[in-house]
């Protein structure tokens, strides 16, 4: 019967383990075996080999043929070169201490191997991960660099908005002074017309405060005018009363006069020069008198028409200087 040391699978889809067993050749290769030898992940770096290294040189000297794999198991753990030196001690020609030493040397230098290439494998995993931890440092400088970058942009439109505000603010507090000052010049005239006005209130306040006292006084003396009156006796009122007739025609005539008088004048404005030559001596005519006055006025004396002549004469000259007066203001109206 052929005994094969072989590998037996074990594991899951995509990561498979295997055992290292001793079966028939006959068996298949996931069925009944002599004996389990130990296990083989090479899922790992390096490969993990957990092996009964006695066992399987038992079995190797016993005659037992590994497959390929199983041979370079077996080899990488040193029992294929033990199984090389015992047969030269088994044929005398090198002693067991000897091959002991060998077999030690060798393994030493193959356990160093192994430290090397794991002591490379770890270097090279810390490489990459300084390279991975620098690649990342420089994309997170480059993403602060460009943050910073906006931030100073939005700093920069930041200030220069606030220079803008600040010169918006500026230009509309100068034109609010300039408007506080035309408002200050429109508001001062009127100030002055107060003033004006104050002053003219002043002076007629004063003027009443100086009329009252006067008013008062007159007041007074119409009072004590008509108590001296009152006290008068019967004769003297009587003899007033004659005066007073004799004065009342005079009076009469000064006033048809002055009437006459001031309606030539008004006729004399709306007529022409000429027809003002005519109404004057119309007006230096003797005015009528009237006979239906009183008896009492054909008693007044000579001396009473003295007075009514020089009344006619006074109001022609009166006419005389208003027609005056108005023809210079023709005049200068129409030098204007």
């Amino acid at each position: 019967m052929a005994v094969k040391i072989r590998l037996a699978r074990r594991g899951r889809k995509k990561l498979a383990i295997y055992d290292v067993v001793v079966a028939d050749a006959r068996s298949p290769r996931d069925g009944r075996f002599i004996e389990k030898l130990g296990t083989f992940n090479p899922n790992t770096d390096p490969a993990t080999i957990n092996i009964n290294e006695e066992s399987a040189f038992e079995w190797v000297m016993k005659g037992a043929q590994p497959t390929d794999t199983a041979r370079t198991i077996l080899s990488f753990k040193g029992i294929m070169f033990r199984k090389h030196l015992q047969i030269g001690v088994n044929k005398e020609a090198i002693t067991q201490d000897e091959a002991d030493k060998r077999l030690s040397a060798w393994l030493e230098e193959k356990r160093k191997q192994v430290q090397t290439k794991i002591d490379g494998l770890s270097k090279a995993a810390q490489e990459s991960a300084k390279k991975r931890l620098e690649a990342e440092v420089k994309v997170r400088d480059a993403k602060t660099e460009q943050i910073l970058k906006k931030q100073k942009a939005l700093e920069a439109a930041a200030v220069a908005a606030a220079k803008e505000a600040e010169t918006a603010i500026a230009s509309e507090g100068e034109d609010q002074t300039e408007g506080e000052g035309a408002e200050g010049e429109t508001v001062e005239e009127p100030a002055g017309e107060t003033v004006v006005t104050e002053e003219t209130k002043e002076t007629k306040e004063n003027e009443e405060t100086e009329a009252v006292p006067e008013e008062t006084e007159a007041v007074i003396e119409e009072g004590e005018e008509k108590v001296a009156e009152e006290s008068k006796s019967p004769e003297a009122k009587a003899d007033e009363a004659d005066e007073a007739t004799k004065e009342t025609p005079e009076a009469e005539a000064v006033e048809e006069t002055t009437t006459d008088e001031a309606e030539v004048a008004a006729e004399e404005t709306k007529e022409e020069p000429a027809a003002k030559e005519t109404k004057e001596e119309e007006v230096e005519a003797p005015a009528p008198v009237d006979e239906t006055k009183e008896e009492g006025t054909e008693t007044v004396d000579n001396d009473s028409e003295t007075p009514k002549a020089e009344a006619e004469e006074e109001a022609k000259e009166e006419s005389k200087e208003s027609d005056n007066t108005e023809e210079e203001k023709e005049e200068e109206k129409k030098e204007e």
